[in-house]
């Protein structure tokens, strides 16, 4: 019997209809953006047709888009930039939640002299603005903040955080590698100066993202080469995946409220679902404010690592880093509070369009059975 794969907030398949608008750029259409004959023309013009679909999906202007190799180069053009905007603010405002993408980046400007503040969630996972608010000073650069967590699904006030920024002549950015293409998502309501998106968070390929940079500021580039996207993302255009992008934001927009609302239920029939054969079941993150396809769960007296690989036909993420020597509890679900042998327990399923009702009881049934067969204390020297 085929696994069911509840693993989308890692990556999600190629859309078909996506491959099918990137394939005639890796073939016949395969001009530099650059050249001004025919084929150039055309792969412009397709460039820029692409910035306008993306830029629709969040509300922005096309000129307010740069392409980019995925979210995590975006997060870091935004955040490593807006630091060198002015030279009086060099300050970075973050969270003890972050992505990677945004933590490692500011470990290294913290590592560079930059002053950054890292404020703590609320154990739903939600940030108080307020908290937020008191942290900035004058030497702030920028907010730089999680829209939806990745691990446990919970959507932060980003209106209310980035308008605070702006009291305080700071910038805003907004990492929304996990919400673009889920929830509804308007760049002016939010009130960011940046915004960043994954390709393959939303049926795209691995390889492409954008960032949306608000007209007006004068973003510093990364890289340093020609003069491609303004100066401020130089280099060729990779067509075909921007193009696969531009395809994956449209599909995203037509499907968002009807996708919202049934993958919604299906999370919903899939956490009662558990809880009802296993007590003590948790849920992390927001119970309400969340993502519509995520749950993270934690299962009483067992290693989440260790209850998927008893339960195959499940295909799914624990949250956890993995090491030789043992097991390591998610630093998002400590940083939450939760205690280290509880956040052990951790499951994050995460559903995506191609899941039905069926799947969803099948992996229930598998995940309860599971945990029936392995329900033991976790031994000390992993509880510790």
């Amino acid at each position: 019997m085929m696994p069911v794969y509840l693993d989308y907030n890692a990556t999600t398949p190629v859309d078909s209809r996506v491959l099918a608008a990137m394939l005639p750029y890796l073939r016949d259409e395969f001009g530099n953006p650059s050249s001004t004959h025919a084929l150039g023309v055309r792969a412009h013009e397709a460039v820029e047709r692409a910035r306008a679909q993306v830029a629709a999906l969040i509300g922005a202007a096309p000129d307010e888009i740069i392409f980019t190799s995925g979210g995590t180069e975006a997060s870091n053009l935004a955040i490593r930039g807006a630091v060198n905007i002015d030279g009086r603010r060099r300050g970075v405002v973050t969270t003890t939640i972050e992505h990677p993408a945004t933590e490692t980046c500011c470990a290294f400007l913290e590592a560079a002299q930059h002053k950054i503040t890292r404020v703590a969630s609320q154990p739903d996972g939600l940030v108080d603005p307020a908290r937020i608010a008191a942290a900035l000073d004058g030497g702030t650069a920028l907010v730089t903040i999680i829209h939806a967590q990745n691990e446990i699904g919970t959507i932060e006030p980003v209106a209310e955080i980035a308008a605070a920024a702006k009291q305080r002549g700071a910038l805003a950015h907004a990492d929304a590698a996990q919400s673009a293409g889920k929830i509804p998502i308007d760049v002016g309501q939010l009130g960011v100066d940046f915004l960043s998106i994954a390709g393959h968070k939303l049926y795209a390929p691995k390889g492409v993202g954008a960032l949306y940079v608000r007209r007006g500021i004068d973003l510093p580039p990364l890289l340093l080469g020609a003069g491609q996207d303004r100066g401020r993302r130089p280099g060729t255009e990779n067509v075909p995946y921007i193009v696969a992008l531009s395809e994956a934001c449209r599909i995203a927009g037509t499907m968002l409220e009807g996708e919202r609302q049934r993958l919604s239920e299906l999370t919903e029939r899939l956490f009662t679902g558990l809880k009802r054969e296993i007590p003590g079941l948790i849920l992390t993150g927001h119970r309400t404010r969340r993502l519509p396809n995520t749950l993270n769960v934690l299962f009483p007296d067992v290693s989440g690592r260790k209850l998927l690989e008893q339960c195959p036909r499940v295909m799914a993420s624990t949250g956890s880093a993995c090491h030789a020597d043992g097991e390591d509890p998610s630093a998002i679900l400590t940083a939450l509070g939760i205690p280290r042998e509880r956040a052990l327990g951790a499951v994050r399923l995460s559903l995506g369009r191609a899941t039905t009702k069926e799947e969803v009881e099948t992996a229930a049934a598998n995940l309860v059975a599971a945990w029936r067969t392995l329900r033991q204390p976790i031994p000390e020297q992993i509880a510790g």
